[in-house]
């Protein structure tokens, strides 16, 4: 990439730009456990709506990946922040995954987080594993069979944490 990656929050209005990279991701039914057919409306509310808040990264005006940050929990677990990232096939392998995750760690804490959980990291997904583990997150847990995948049947899903 030449051009400069800029990161900034979006609302509801915005999302319209991240919809397509966010609907072949779930379409693919590998990495994520939203319902392949999940409409723009309701991915919308999920990624847009308070307490989430939706980043994205861009360069020249195109949308490379975004995130959604937001409480784990409510109430006495919402100092717990969890995070989902998304990243256009497009770019793949060049680092944006690993730019919206510092990034979102940063947010995660000037929002006042103390710790950031993933809850559903697909075992099968080695390259989000291995960048998470890169950026500090550790497999807390394992779910067994927990994940339908679309072409392997079911595999495992993990528990990831880390203090922030």
């Amino acid at each position: 990439m030449t051009a400069e990656i800029s990161l900034r929050e979006i609302g509801a209005d915005e999302f319209g730009r991240v919809w397509p990279f966010f609907r072949e991701v779930i379409a693919r039914g590998d990495t994520y456990s939203y319902p392949p057919d999940l409409g723009f409306e309701q991915a919308q509310a999920m990624w847009t709506a308070p307490p989430a808040r939706c980043f994205v990264a861009e360069a020249d005006g195109e949308v490379l990946g975004a995130y959604r940050l937001a409480p784990n929990q409510i109430g006495l677990g919402d100092h717990v922040a969890n995070g989902s990232y998304m990243v256009s096939s497009a770019v793949r392998g060049r680092g944006i995954g690993s730019l919206l995750c510092e990034h979102s760690l940063d947010e995660a804490r000037r929002a006042g987080f103390a710790a950031m959980q993933f809850n559903f990291v697909v075992s099968t997904n080695t390259g989000a594993v291995k960048l998470w583990q890169r950026h500090g997150f550790q497999i807390v847990g394992t779910l067994p069979k927990a994940f339908r995948h679309a072409q392997l049947g079911p595999v495992d899903a993990y528990v990831m944490f880390r203090q922030l």
